[in-house]
């Protein structure tokens, strides 16, 4: 959908995020895509796709938080957290146990964000601790369940 490519790009200052949306779909890996709307216009957009928690004796699915895109001239509006507060609840509808995000420190806590560190998790990527959360959407469902978290292929460019 253009508008929301349009959407990603804008907030993102760049068509990174759009491009790894596109592919995903386009393989069937779009588990949760939301819009926000204003007056009809779409103004924001929340994806989630699957991550897979490798631990040392086999995997546990989850989905991760990523992108949480409002247009610029939108933001400070509370529409990114109507779409984080909506999107969330949407993978608890589907059944998910855990969800991750690679983001601002200070912006995802107050939807019950935690360092992922906390459960023992670990980012594929070389992430500053304190960036890379993680969400239990059912309690307890990453106890004891130490690993690394890897997404998509499309995250890394390809």
């Amino acid at each position: 959908m253009a508008a929301i490519r349009t959407v990603n790009e804008r907030a993102f200052g760049g068509a990174g995020e759009a491009n790894a949306i596109e592919k995903l779909r386009a393989r069937g890996q779009a588990t949760i895509s939301l819009i926000a709307q204003v007056e009809g216009q779409v103004v924001g957009h929340i994806f989630f796709s699957p991550v897979t928690l490798e631990m040392a004796h086999g995997a546990l699915a989850g989905l991760g938080l990523a992108p949480l895109a409002v247009l610029p001239e939108f933001q400070r509006r509370g529409l990114g957290s109507q779409l984080a507060r909506a999107g969330l609840e949407a993978c608890r509808a589907l059944g998910g146990e855990f969800v991750v995000v690679l983001g601002h420190s200070g912006y995802y806590p107050r939807f019950g964000f935690v360092r992922a560190s906390a459960f023992g998790l670990r980012c594929e990527w070389e992430v500053p601790d304190p960036a890379f959360m993680a969400l239990e959407l059912m309690p307890g469902a990453l106890a004891g369940r130490a690993g690394v978290v890897k997404y998509q292929p499309e995250w890394s460019g390809g």
